[in-house]
């Protein structure tokens, strides 16, 4: 929980203030950054962006918002922001047809025991733009049509590309099951 009196003193733009909200965001804010960027440095460059955003919008935050649901919310829209700027430099990919892809019980159950860093390291074999997808769509709760809006994509792209990663997050799972666990420790 962040104090009320802390919030109120970044909004005097007290610099000790702002380092003390800093300190207690950034989990926060770098876990939400690095599931969208594979590359530290980029994640880092976005969270101190959407962490600015907070200090110049804590004038706007409605009191009925909690401040850690309105921070991740800023994070999230300053991840898709930079996305969107440099959408047109990235290859965009181009969907292909195929059946959704089934979850298997067992894969499931393997996924959700997972370290969260684990995983993060495994969706860092999605391509950008389905990771990015994916991320909205199965970790931040964004529904296909709000994912389309906000990526100026169609809803079947947005469901391809939440497809697409589940496939290769899939395979992923499935070559960890079969490689023995002390191979892999061994490989790291």
């Amino acid at each position: 929980m962040i104090p009320a009196t802390l919030i109120e003193r970044c909004a005097r733009k007290e610099p000790k203030a702002q380092y003390e909200l800093y300190k207690a965001l950034y989990p926060l804010m770098m876990s939400i950054c690095s599931r969208y960027e594979r590359d530290k440095q980029e994640a880092a460059a976005r969270m101190n962006q959407g962490f600015l955003k907070v200090l110049e919008g804590l004038d706007r935050i409605r009191p009925e918002v909690p401040f850690k649901a309105w921070v991740s919310r800023v994070m999230i829209n300053t991840v898709i922001d930079e996305h969107r700027r440099t959408a047109d430099r990235r290859a965009r990919e181009v969907p292909q047809t195929g059946n959704g892809i089934e979850q298997g019980n067992d894969r499931n159950e393997y996924l959700r025991e997972m370290e969260a860093e684990a995983f993060a390291k495994l969706l860092l074999r999605v391509p950008t733009v389905s990771r990015h997808v994916f991320n909205l769509f199965a970790i931040d709760g964004y529904s296909h049509a709000e994912i389309a809006e906000l990526l100026s994509i169609s809803t079947g792209t947005s469901k391809w590309h939440v497809s697409h990663a589940r496939s290769i997050l899939q395979k992923a799972l499935a070559e960890m099951a079969v490689v023995p666990a002390e191979t892999r420790t061994q490989h790291r």
